[in-house]
């Protein structure tokens, strides 16, 4: 499942590595992230290689450029959003999407947002629908340094890779880990032992990070089809709402954001809010560092079209196999790191 440690080390060493780039003459003191399922973003071509043929004209769906159009005009909705919202004010630095088919459709879309100037990675995995996850960066205000998917081996089929990035924020070095774990399909707990597969991926993904560098900064997000209780996220990955803990076992744990949270989720289930989305920072951001969170900077993100009347449903492209022309059956994430000068 994992690379020899001194491949693992000098791909890290790529990652982790401060570009000599630099971020140009802008001076923001804040980095903006966001990640965001955003349910099926696929083109309206067959792939011969994947199982994507609902999402085509001629399929049981019938995925027209027309329906994809809508689908972009809603992300981009979204994003311009962002940038009005008086705590932002700008477009995310990062941005990160899961279920986007190929790197063509994830680009077309950012330009059709107008964010065609951001630089994009799809990496494709070996998840049987052809679904994966695509990263967007900002080049005038963040540097990228590499990138490199993890294989989650599973026994039935392939899934998700586990993606590790890095980037530097006015020369401040920081890596994303990005997850799409296996679903819930069926029954959660016949499905547990793959969402454990891809914990152990990022969770090895992170202890090389730290072993190349005990202080890197470190931001793991991603759909994870488990809560934050869950083996997996607690237990696995070494997830904590405990600040303390993590400040004294930064080694081990990472900080859930969904603590600094009483209530609300990224993902309706049955009339509840669920946390499957989740985002989770390392020691090194928790305060007395470069860059580093600041209370009132992570929580989805939406507005009022985004979900029903009740404010307990979604608004999402399809529902049961019908249209509904909607944004995402889930909520974004957002995460701003503030930088001390």
């Amino acid at each position: 499942m994992h690379a020899p440690r001194a491949v693992v080390l000098a791909t890290l060493l790529l990652i982790c590595c401060p570009s000599r780039m630099g971020t140009g003459k802008e001076r923001q003191k804040s980095l903006v992230m966001l990640w965001w399922n955003v349910e099926n973003l696929f083109d309206t071509h067959d792939d011969p290689k994947t199982d994507d043929d609902e999402f085509t004209p001629q399929g049981r769906l019938q995925w027209t450029a027309k329906k994809l159009l809508l689908k972009q005009v809603r992300i981009g909705t979204l994003l311009r959003a962002v940038k009005s919202d008086s705590r932002i004010r700008s477009y995310p630095d990062v941005i990160a999407f899961a279920e986007v088919e190929n790197q063509a459709v994830f680009a077309g879309t950012l330009a059709t947002a107008g964010l065609g100037g951001y630089l994009t990675v799809c990496h494709e995995s070996p998840d049987p629908r052809g679904i994966d996850i695509g990263l967007a960066w900002n080049p005038r205000t963040v540097a990228f340094t590499g990138s490199k998917p993890y294989r989650v081996r599973l026994e039935a089929r392939g899934t998700r890779e586990v993606i590790v990035a890095g980037f530097s924020f006015r020369r401040h070095p920081f890596s994303v880990v990005l997850n799409h774990w296996p679903s819930r399909s069926f029954d959660a707990d016949w499905t547990e032992p793959n969402r454990i597969a891809a914990a152990k991926v990022a969770r090895h993904i992170v202890d090389s990070l730290r072993t190349h560098n005990p202080k890197s900064s470190i931001i793991v997000m991603g759909d994870f089809n488990d809560p934050p209780a869950s083996r997996s996220v607690r237990d696995v990955l070494g997830s904590t709402f405990d600040r303390n803990l993590v400040r004294t076992h930064g080694n081990r744990l990472l900080y859930n954001c969904w603590n600094d949270l009483r209530s609300g989720g990224s993902y309706a289930y049955r009339g509840k809010w669920e946390r499957i989305d989740q985002i989770l920072v390392s020691e090194d951001l928790l305060g007395g560092h470069d860059l580093m969170l600041a209370p009132g900077s992570f929580g989805p993100f939406f507005f009022p079209h985004m979900l029903d009347p009740s404010g307990k449903k979604l608004y999402p492209t399809y529902e049961k196999g019908h249209y509904r022309g909607g944004y995402s059956d889930h909520l974004p994430l957002l995460l701003k790191l503030g930088i001390a000068d």
